[in-house]
């Protein structure tokens, strides 16, 4: 039997790597729907120790950033699926935008995401000489729950917060309690509570999936910078969002909560094709515009 256990496991192990490897491939394929502006201008950087780059268009200010943490489950993702979107809330917000190429489970599991979102942070204000009154924080799904747990650390560690943050479709329950994981499981063609299981699953590792720097929802909001929270009404994600929102409001942090009605996850990221997305996204821009 330990030689058969043996053999599962290592099969299971194949089985993982093969999905993730065919997910990231997916989500690269699908940004190829949306390139570059033939006026935005891609720097990659180190910041801090973490693959990063700078999305620039034109007008920007030189003395403001966003640093935008992206969506995928914590195991994909990059800089080149995410780049269209940056791009774009670059040029509503006239803010130059640093995409971070953080570590991913299961290669890295929890929390090494977070650990570098701390580094890139602490980098714009110690080595580019940012003021924190002239950062934003910004992330989709999964990086709108590593927004909110990148706060709450910061707060913890006495670092200066930024003047805001943006949280897109975020995911900050990785236990997955709310009611919309079934409520909305056949509206939403884009996300599954299986799919969410599984990149938990990844990325916790041994973690409590109620440790509050993986799961934000469950943090100490006090102190907190305002916050914009976008969601669509056919998400799954719905509840992570709306409890986020009730969970800092009670912690007398400003929360701007916008509910797009019959939107699904992610709207904003198909602004090439729906101008939905690109309503959200100029929203944004006023947003950041508003506490910058």
């Amino acid at each position: 039997m330990k030689s058969v256990i043996k053999i599962l496991k290592e099969n299971r192990e194949k089985e993982i790597k093969k999905r993730v490897e065919e997910s990231r491939v997916g989500l690269v394929e699908l940004a190829r729907l949306a390139p570059l502006f033939k006026d935005t201008k891609l720097e990659n950087v180190d910041a801090g120790g973490v693959p990063a780059a700078w999305m620039i268009t034109p007008e920007v200010a030189k003395d403001r950033a966003i640093l935008y943490l992206h969506g995928g489950g914590y195991i994909e993702g990059s800089i080149t699926s995410h780049q269209d979107l940056a791009q774009r809330i670059s040029k509503v917000s006239k803010t130059r935008v640093l995409i971070l190429d953080y570590r991913l489970a299961p290669e890295h599991p929890f929390p090494a995401a977070l650990e570098d979102s701390i580094s890139a942070y602490e980098w714009l204000i110690n080595s580019k000489g940012y003021n924190p009154k002239n950062l934003i924080i910004a992330g989709d799904s999964a990086g709108g729950g590593l927004t909110i747990a990148t706060l709450v650390k910061l707060r913890d560690q006495g670092v200066p917060l930024p003047a805001a943050a943006v949280c897109l479709s975020p995911w900050t329950d990785l236990a997955l309690t709310g009611d919309s994981m079934k409520l909305k499981l056949h509206e939403d063609p884009f996300v599954s509570p299986d799919g969410l299981m599984f990149d938990a699953r990844l990325y916790l590792g041994k973690a409590d999936p109620k440790n509050p720097f993986a799961s934000p929802l469950y943090a100490n909001f006090k102190g907190l910078p305002p916050l914009c929270i976008q969601v669509g009404s056919a998400e799954i994600l719905l509840d992570d969002a709306t409890r986020l929102a009730k969970r800092a409001r009670e912690a007398d942090v400003e929360v701007q909560l916008d509910i797009w009605e019959d939107m699904i996850h992610m709207f904003q990221a198909f602004a090439v094709i729906a101008p939905e997305g690109t309503e959200g996204i100029n929203k944004i821009g006023e947003f950041i515009k508003k506490y910058f």
